[in-house]
């Protein structure tokens, strides 16, 4: 008979730990009547009781190791015993003790009558003891073979989770981590030690901690952290040259789903400072249920993710209209794929091409339109105002026309933050969309509304994909002004605002998200570099380049004119309708069609007409 290299390390640790059982079992007898006798031996020996024990000490100690095989303590793991295993170990010498009990009353063998019950507990201590010493010294060996290869770890939270991720890392073979300290806000906790690790103190210690103990890894381990707690908290880790990893949220923690395979690395969006947008599902699920929905530009950033979250809302159909093939090849293949029984139809084409158009709207009948098509690039639309009065301008004029004619219930149109007194040609034609759309809902049946946002993290064209780039050439990642701030949020939250917007829309309201506090870009840089594993301005370089055209130090989210009002959600607010003058607005909107159809010097001035908040730049060169 051959043993494979598993199966004999098996076999040894069984045939270990029956050795030792046999000695213990027999250990845990005499002890029994050696502390019956008040531990006098000759009185014990003298009693009879002793001989008439090593005469059945085989047949007893044979029947004990059966039990103990049926209790299951030979095969289970003692390396990660816990509760569980010593169950078992209680219940095989209850087993024992009652057998014990069954010899003694019917005078199979003579025992005193105290001796099963004291048998019982020493054999239960003794048992319990050698189990729980070989994970000890199992888990100490592991520990000193291993730990030198690990990453030394810090963990931020001694509450449940850090505890149950201490758990994990100590017992996971394939762990790479080796907790060596942990930092926790409670007093009271300091000084103590959670699983044998010191909690060292609170996060004003971060620093010397990670020096002291040579910590190279960070885990923040707090998914009940507010939003500001935890940026505060990795902030300051980030002031340490440690990688930073993280855990996921408390409903993951409420769900069990805590463990060593969720933690992840600490993206820049747990910096941002601010809550979570909450949206109410149901009150979006009410108006998209059932219906037939356009998203113009579905297969940009905005538009594709506009086309995920409304396939969970059980359209009647959803129609993706784009003038870029590979985009909506994209987006479509995907719903294909996650949401089989979904209607979906793509169209391609322009928001510039009327007939296009009314080809569309004319076969679908779309009851909701969510208007993402733009284009929103700052510098590129300094460089080309005509194609962008072209495009923003009159193509959301056209698709808001073709609902109006349609009789589309609401439309929905993108805006962003830069369209609040405009310094650049992208977000005056976006403030002018926001007047379009206002002034055909004074003349229409549709609620034609518009959503303002600032920028949106990963979003073509924006800011981090760009470091992220620049970090990974090695730089310089470059920043435009050291003072220049932004307002962030993530792609899905910005989605889900433009949702609830409609659900909120009456028409004519231009719906605002409380963005928490603006980010500097410059510290979002840094932040960047460091989660990446560099130094700033010695393993990448910063560099300023200057304002571009058309760019503003900070941006606004609401205009002077405007007064803000609050909705159900918190987050989202209405700015009302500024008064227009209708005649005068549709002569100037004239006067700019033919100046972009003809491609004038002059549009920016133009344009100026009807945005009077737009500042045009003295020194802007025409295009």
């Amino acid at each position: 008979m051959s043993f494979s290299e598993p199966s004999l390390k098996k076999f040894i640790r069984v045939l270990f730990l029956a050795f030792s059982d046999i000695i213990l079992i027999n250990a845990a007898s005499f002890g029994a009547l050696f502390i019956r006798f008040e531990m006098d031996f000759e009185v014990l020996k003298a009693s009879g009781f002793l001989s008439g024990y090593l005469t059945y000490a085989v047949i007893y100690t044979a029947a004990a190791v059966a039990v103990f095989s049926f209790m299951k303590l030979y095969s289970s793991l003692w390396a990660f015993a816990g509760s569980e295993e010593v169950l078992h170990i209680v219940a095989a010498v209850v087993i024992i003790a009652g057998l014990q009990v069954f010899v003694q009353y019917f005078g199979i063998i003579l025992f005193p009558r105290s001796y099963p019950v004291i048998n019982a507990l020493l054999l239960a201590v003794f048992i319990t003891a050698v189990r729980f010493s070989y994970r000890g010294i199992r888990g100490v060996l592991h520990r000193h073979t291993f730990n030198r290869r690990k990453r030394r770890t810090m963990i931020i939270g001694a509450g449940a989770a850090g505890a149950l991720i201490v758990r994990d890392l100590e017992s996971s073979p394939d762990s790479e981590y080796n907790v060596v300290c942990i930092i926790d806000d409670d007093k009271s906790k300091i000084g103590s030690y959670l699983r044998g690790v010191l909690i060292y103190g609170g996060r004003d210690k971060i620093q010397e901690a990670a020096v002291k103990f040579r910590v190279d890894t960070i885990i923040f381990a707090i998914p009940s952290a507010s939003v500001q707690a935890k940026r505060e908290i990795l902030e300051i880790c980030q002031k340490t040259s440690c990688n930073l990893k993280t855990l996921p949220g408390i409903l993951q923690l409420a769900n069990g789903d805590v463990s060593v395979q969720r933690i992840r690395s600490v993206d820049v969006t747990d910096l941002l400072g601010r809550d979570t947008v909450k949206v109410d599902m149901c009150e979006i699920g009410q108006y998209i249920s059932g219906k037939t929905v356009l998203v113009t530009g579905g297969g940009g950033s905005i538009g594709g993710e506009l086309c995920r979250q409304i396939a969970d809302y059980n359209p009647k159909a959803l129609v993706i209209f784009d003038i870029y093939e590979n985009n909506a090849y994209d987006i479509q293949q995907e719903l294909i794929r996650t949401h089989p029984e979904l209607h979906l139809e793509v169209c391609i084409g322009s928001v510039r091409d009327r007939s296009r158009l009314d080809m569309v709207f004319s076969s679908f009948h779309p009851q909701i339109v969510f208007h993402a098509a733009a284009h929103k690039h700052v510098p590129l639309m300094e460089d080309s105002p005509n194609e962008a009065v072209k495009n923003n301008v009159f193509g959301t004029l056209n698709t808001a026309q073709a609902s109006d004619k349609y009789g589309v219930e609401t439309f929905v149109l993108i805006s962003t933050d830069k369209a609040v007194n405009p310094t650049n040609v992208m977000g005056a034609t976006k403030r002018l969309c926001e007047m379009l759309v206002q002034e055909l809902d004074n003349k229409s049946d549709t609620r034609f509304v518009a959503v303002r946002f600032g920028n949106v993290l990963g979003s073509n064209g924006s800011v981090i994909p760009l470091f992220k780039k620049q970090i990974e050439s090695g730089g310089p990642v470059t920043v435009t002004h050291k003072d220049i701030i932004r307002y962030f949020m993530t792609i899905p939250e910005a989605v889900s605002l433009v949702l609830q917007a409609g659900f909120f829309a009456k028409g004519g309201e231009i719906f605002v998200l409380d963005m928490g506090d603006p980010v500097r870009i410059d510290d979002l840089a840094r932040n960047m570099i460091r989660l990446s594993g560099f130094e700033p301005d010695v393993d990448i370089k910063i560099k300023y380049t200057g304002l571009r055209p058309g760019e503003k130090l900070y941006e606004e989210m609401l205009m002077s004119e405007e007064n803000m009002q609050k909705t159900t959600n918190d987050m989202i607010f209405i700015g009302h309708p500024i008064a227009i003058d209708s005649s005068s607005f549709r002569s100037n909107l004239e006067e700019l069609y033919s100046a972009c159809i003809g491609n004038s010097p002059d549009i920016r001035q133009t344009l100026a007409k009807l945005v009077p908040t737009y500042a045009v730049p003295a020194d802007t060169a025409n295009t």
